[in-house]
Order: C-alpha cells, then sequence, then structure tokens
C-alpha cells in the first residue's frame, strides 16, 4: 500500500500544481479544449464527408482492403447520422467526454460501455457494422503544444466509439484532423490517440489451450463433486461408515466439517482465541486492499486520498501490513506447537518428507488452480471498460508463474499473484523448521536461547539494511523504496514467526499449568500490550501532518525494527490471557465459536479476494467516489462475494485435494481392549493435531495493492 499511496501522493501535487498555473496560454488553449466538452458531437459535427485521403492513407503503400472496408463503413456511418438513424446516434451518444473533476484525480470519462458494443447495423447480407469501444488518451501537455512540468504529467482518458473495421490507427487519423480543426496545432495529433489495446468488441476472442484446460479441469471436479455428493446422500445413511473416497468428494460431508461448531471442552488442546484473531486479521487484509485497489477503477476524486492520509483513521488501513505479521505468528507457533507435541508421541522423531508433503497437498492445489483463473477466466466471467486487459498481474504470471509455485516469488519481482508473496515467506520458514524443532527437542532451552539470539541478529540485520542504503517504506518521506528488499524477504520478515515459533515452545513446556497471577500483573500485562498495539499503529501519525518535518532514516529504522518485534510480542500476550482466563471481552470475542467456520476457510478466502476485487474494480459503468463509508460497502460486497467463491473452490478443489493426505496417514486397527483404548487416545490425539494443521491458513498484501 505505500507504493500506491506514494504514486497518488506525488500525482496529486502534479494536478494541484497544474491547477495552479498562471500562464494566459495555457488557460486560452484549456479554453480551446473546453469546446470540446463532447467530443462525441464535435467528432460527427465534423466529419460530414468522408474521402479515401481522410484516411491519411499516403504512398508509399496502397490502401489495404482493411482501410476500404473502414471507409465504407465510416462513410454509412455517417450517412445514417445525417438521416438520423437510431443506431448512428447511440454511436455518437456512447462517446466520452473530458472528464468533470479533472483536478480533482479524475482521469476518465468510461462514456457508454454497453451502448457502444451493442451497435449492430446489418448493411448487406454479408455486411454488418458493429460499435467498436476505445480510450482514447489525451495528454494535456503535448495537446496544448506547452512547454509545461505540470500540464505535460496531466493525462485522461475518454471513451469513443467506431465501426469495428476501423483499427486504432485509422481512428488516430480521424481524431488528429479533429483536433487540428479546433485548437490548430501540429502537436495535437501526438496529444490525443487511441490504443489498439485498448479497445473492445461485442466479439469475444477465442479461448485459448490452457483456458480451456482450466474450464474443463473446473467442470471435471465439480461433476465428481456432485456424483459423490449424490451418491452420499441417496446410499451412505450411516455417516461414520462412509468410504474415505466419498467423504474426500462429497460436499455433504466437507461442508458439515467446514461448519461443524466443536467446544472447547471436547477439545482441550486447541487455542479458541486463534481463530478470532486469524478471521480479524483476514478482514484487515481485504479491507486493506479495499483501499488499494480503489487506483484501479474510475475515481472521480481519488486526490481525496491525499487529505484523507491526514487523517488518525487513515493509520488503521496503512500499517494494516500488521495482520501478515500476526500471520506469521500464528504460523510460527502452531508449527511449534503441533510438531512438538506429535515428536513426544514418536521418541524425537520426525517424518520431514510427510510434513512437507502435507502442507504442499494443502496449499500448492488452491494456489495453482489461482493462477489459471486469475489470468485466464477474469475476462471470460465479467466484462467491462476497464477489463479489456484483465488481470493486472496477467504478465507476471505468463512470464513467472512457477516463482510462486516454488514459493520463491518473494526474491523477484515477477510476482504472479501479488499477494502470494506471503506464501513464499511462509513456505520457506516452514522448510527450515524442522531444524529449529529437532534442536527444540534435544537441546532445549540452549536452542530458545540460540533461536533468541538469531532474532536479535535478524532485527539488527533489518536495522542496518535500512540506514545503509537509506530505505523507506514511505515513499513521500524521500528515501529509496525498500519494499523489496525489507518488507517481501523473508529474512528480514522472519522474526514474528520466530517469535512465534518460541512462544508455541512455551506452551508446549507449560501445557496444562495454571498460572496464578494479580490483578495487578493482569492490567499490567493489557496496558503494556496495547500501547505496543497502538504504537505501533498511530506513530507515524505526526510525521504526515503538513508542517512536520519528514521522518528521518533513523527514526524509522528503529520504527520498524521495533514494531516487528513488539507486535508479535502484544499477540503472544493476547494469547497467553486468553488461555488462563485473564482474556475477559477480548477472549469472549476472539473466542466465538461463530468464527471456527471462517477460519477454516480462511485460506480460500484470502487467494480469492483479489480476484473478487479486482472484477468489482474493473467492470464498473461508471466513476466511483472515494470516501470511508463507499470503501466499507465495496469491503462487504467484497467479502460477500469472496466467501460464496471460496466456498466453492474449498468444496471443488481444496477439500478434495486435502483429502488426499486421509490415504497417507497409517491406519490402525485395534486388537484388544486395550490398544483399542490406547489408539482411541492417539486417534484423538491425532485428530487435535490435524485440527491444528488445518487452522494453519496462510493469510496476506497487496501487491502493488497490498497493506503495507
Amino acid at each position: 500500500m505505500a507504493n500506491i499511496f506514494g504514486v497518488i501522493f506525488f500525482c496529486g501535487l502534479v494536478l494541484i500544481s497544474a491547477a495552479q498555473q498562471k500562464d494566459k496560454d495555457v488557460q486560452h488553449n484549456f479554453l480551446g479544449i473546453s469546446e470540446l466538452r463532447s467530443l462525441g458531437f464535435a467528432f460527427a459535427e465534423f466529419f460530414k464527408d468522408i474521402t479515401l485521403d481522410d484516411l491519411g492513407i499516403r504512398i508509399p503503400r496502397l490502401p489495404t482492403e482493411a482501410d476500404l472496408l473502414c471507409l465504407g463503413d465510416m462513410a454509412q456511418f455517417m450517412a445514417s447520422l445525417k438521416a438520423g438513424e437510431l443506431w448512428a446516434l447511440r454511436m455518437i451518444d456512447a462517446w466520452g467526454s473530458i472528464p468533470s473533476g479533472l483536478l480533482t484525480g479524475n482521469s476518465y470519462d468510461l462514456g457508454n460501455f454497453d451502448e457502444c458494443l451493442n451497435i449492430k447495423k446489418g448493411i448487406s447480407e454479408t455486411r454488418v457494422i458493429r460499435g467498436k469501444y476505445c480510450f482514447l488518451k489525451v495528454s494535456l501537455g503535448q495537446l496544448l503544444g506547452v512547454d509545461n512540468a505540470a500540464l505535460s504529467a496531466l493525462s485522461f482518458n475518454s471513451a469513443s466509439c467506431f465501426p469495428a473495421s476501423c483499427s486504432a490507427s485509422h481512428m488516430n487519423v480521424f481524431v488528429g484532423q479533429l483536433m487540428n480543426h479546433f485548437l490548430n496545432s501540429s502537436s495535437s495529433i501526438d496529444g490525443m490517440s487511441i490504443s489498439e489495446s485498448s479497445c473492445q468488441t461485442s466479439e469475444s476472442e477465442p479461448w485459448d489451450g490452457l483456458t480451456i484446460f482450466t474450464v474443463v479441469f473446473l467442470s471435471l471436479m465439480a461433476l465428481a463433486v456432485g456424483l459423490f455428493t449424490l451418491f452420499d446422500y441417496l446410499f451412505c445413511k450411516n455417516q461414520s461408515e462412509v468410504p474415505i473416497i466419498v467423504k474426500v468428494f462429497s460436499a455433504r460431508a466437507n461442508s458439515r466439517a467446514l461448519f461443524r461448531i466443536t467446544q472447547s471442552k471436547s477439545k482441550p488442546n486447541v487455542i479458541e482465541c486463534l481463530h478470532g484473531i486469524r478471521c480479524m486479521s483476514l478482514f484487515w487484509v481485504i479491507i486493506g486492499h479495499q483501499y488499494g485497489a480503489n487506483i484501479l477503477s474510475a475515481c472521480i476524486n481519488i486526490l481525496q486520498m491525499i487529505t484523507w492520509l491526514k487523517l488518525p483513521y487513515s493509520n488503521l488501513i496503512v500499517h494494516g501490513g500488521f495482520a501478515v505479521d500476526s500471520f506469521l505468528f500464528l504460523g510460527g507457533l502452531l508449527v511449534a506447537l503441533v510438531a512438538l507435541r506429535s515428536m513426544e508421541k514418536n521418541q524425537g522423531k520426525i517424518n520431514v518428507l510427510l510434513m512437507y508433503l502435507h502442507r504442499l497437498i494443502r496449499i500448492l492445489p488452491i494456489l495453482a488452480t489461482a493462477i489459471l483463473v486469475y489470468t485466464k477466466l477474469m475476462t471470460a466471467v465479467a466484462d467491462g471498460p476497464l477489463m479489456k486487459s484483465g488481470y493486472t498481474g496477467k504478465s507476471d504470471c505468463e512470464t513467472g508463474w512457477y516463482w510462486t509455485l516454488l514459493f520463491v516469488n518473494n526474491y523477484t519481482k515477477a510476482k504472479c499473484l501479488s499477494h502470494s508473496w506471503y506464501l513464499s515467506v511462509d513456505m520457506q520458514l516452514f522448510i527450515l523448521s524442522p531444524i529449529l524443532l529437532i534442536s527444540l527437542y534435544k537441546w532445549g532451552k540452549k536452542a530458545a536461547a540460540a533461536i533468541f539470539v538469531l532474532i536479535v541478529l535478524l532485527s539488527g540485520c533489518l536495522f542496518a539494511t535500512m540506514m545503509v542504503n537509506d530505505y523507506t517504506m514511505q515513499l513521500m518521506s524521500g528515501g529509496a523504496d525498500g519494499t523489496q528488499e525489507l518488507y517481501n524477504a523473508t529474512h528480514t520478515h522472519a522474526t514474528p514467526w520466530l517469535i512465534g515459533f518460541l512462544f508455541g515452545y512455551f506452551l508446549y513446556l507449560n501445557r496444562g499449568k495454571q498460572f496464578q497471577l494479580s490483578w495487578v500483573v493482569v492490567w499490567v500485562g493489557w496496558v503494556l500490550c496495547l500501547a505496543m498495539i497502538f504504537t505501533s499503529i498511530f506513530a507515524l501519525y505526526p510525521s504526515t501532518q503538513s508542517g512536520s518535518p519528514p521522518l528521518s532514516t533513523l527514526a524509522e529504522s528503529f520504527y520498524y525494527t521495533l514494531t516487528r518485534v513488539g507486535w508479535p510480542l502484544a499477540l503472544c500476550w493476547v494469547v497467553f490471557a486468553c488461555m488462563q482466563g485473564y482474556g475477559g471481552l477480548a477472549n469472549s470475542f476472539l473466542s466465538s465459536p461463530l468464527w471456527q467456520p471462517l477460519s477454516k476457510l480462511s485460506y480460500s478466502a484470502f487467494i480469492w479476494h483479489l480476484f473478487i476485487m479486482e472484477i468489482n474494480a474493473k467492470t464498473i459503468r461508471t466513476n466511483t467516489y472515494f470516501s470511508d463509508y463507499q470503501m466499507m460497502l465495496k469491503f462487504w460486497s467484497t467479502l460477500g462475494f469472496t466467501l460464496l467463491l471460496s466456498y466453492f473452490m474449498y468444496l471443488i478443489v481444496e477439500a478434495p485435494f486435502g483429502g488426499l493426505d486421509n490415504f497417507l496417514r497409517p491406519q490402525k486397527k485395534p486388537s484388544n481392549a486395550g490398544i483399542l483404548n490406547r489408539d482411541s487416545s492417539q486417534t484423538k490425539l491425532n485428530k487435535n493435531n490435524d485440527d491444528y494443521a488445518r487452522d494453519l491458513r496462510v493469510t496476506e498484501e497487496n501487491a502493488p495493492s497490498r497493506t503495507d
């Protein structure tokens, strides 16, 4: 999110300075542009007669068949326009104009997308004129022919509608002649242009092989789920005797497991408050991304975000990156707690390969499916003025999808699925976790001390990297952008995970122990915890105010180094207090059983929320308006549709592939009552561990649109 707000801030300064220009020549030329407020009608008025020479097709080449077809359709269009035919009037009516609110950040006039694409006029049995919707990009500096840095940086996009037989080069000739007529300047031809990449027609592009594969794969999975669900419903009366293969694919069985709410008394090893922490962090990620996604749409007052950044509330959104630290903390805690309990039952043995395989089975299938769906199906399921190019990170996915599936894309610039960088960080730490687990099991507190030293060294590495390179996470402060080196890198973002790992070891050592704390200690703990949380979020607020000196590299280095340690330590107290009965209202809220279904669905929701968010941003037909209330409306819309899509993908992809883990577990058969009791206890313990592993969902921003 820091990159996004930095770009917005820079553009805002440019626009504001443009609004304050006093040059009379600029004002005069700008008044000339104002005459073109309705570009479509200006076009219709000017082009009354079209000839071959008007196409601008000169030597050395002769007119092609495409040139002649465009000329013929344009001539027919003008004749129909003069006759007042409805289809021709609609083609003009679909045009945009100079956007209102240009100096408040509005850079789009979307015209009428559907009106243009729905034009279909039969001229003969073999000839049909269709509408072609394109964006006309206008650069004010070139258009006005003035040497002004502020105006040169200003540009906007306005909708245009031409016959589909005309290419972008044809349309550029028409537009250039129109601008020369009004502005009497040869530079106007370069100031207004249409790119073929922005054009859309009602004819959909043919599917390539990978798109067909994606549709077939999802259809076959949905068919398999449907058939096994039907079999489960008709023939499996006793749900305790359902075959494993049916349980893996049955939507009935998986839905029952997903929405089952268990009481803490039945599973004493489950830490109930983790469900609430996970869900609240997921909400934080989504709402932070929602603010960032606002820049992808046509917003009429995007510069309002500059003023918004100075409000206290904005710090809750801008610093949503702490949600990442929360998930890393939970990841380290659960890895240590679950694995150490399992090692204790197996005399210190740990099956590392099975451990890795279990993680890959749960994470990789839904991630690979998401790459296919994001890149191949976004334009197939939605359309709109801004949807031509499809997913924003499509090019990264086409060239570097394998970095994402190998979980190393956080060290590359090609981040297919921009939010998947967190999965790479978490997976890399998980791969290294057996070394830490074996060390803790063998050497106990000595190994824990070594991990503590590692935390100190990594914190020092983060601090030194920022200081030596003058890195900053706030672009408006003027330093070098350190997002790639500081935020996405595993070695600089491992501290919260390691703190959670050590805390999991602490809980393992003190399992079943009840700590008796005085009310003074409890109150001090909560005060320090809340102080750390609010300091992390609002410490930079004074530096955002007008007249405040820029934050020094030293101050920012201390801030990011200490908060990366302080935030997970605050969460340690929250979890500890809730487990020991000192959580009060916090425990009642975070441990509510209603969080459990959403907690189980959180990984799928994390994967798919940007898909819904980007569709909502790019399918709009009119300009949006930025305000906190509008962002909340979009957040709830995104969350609702995300959960629906996540549930569907959970049933047809995540649960079936995750269910393959059932075939990897050794099946034990009891031979007598004693063994029966022992195996029953072991089965219950394994099931508790499975619940922990299921809850270990990975989540996070951003992205070009992340929440840091």
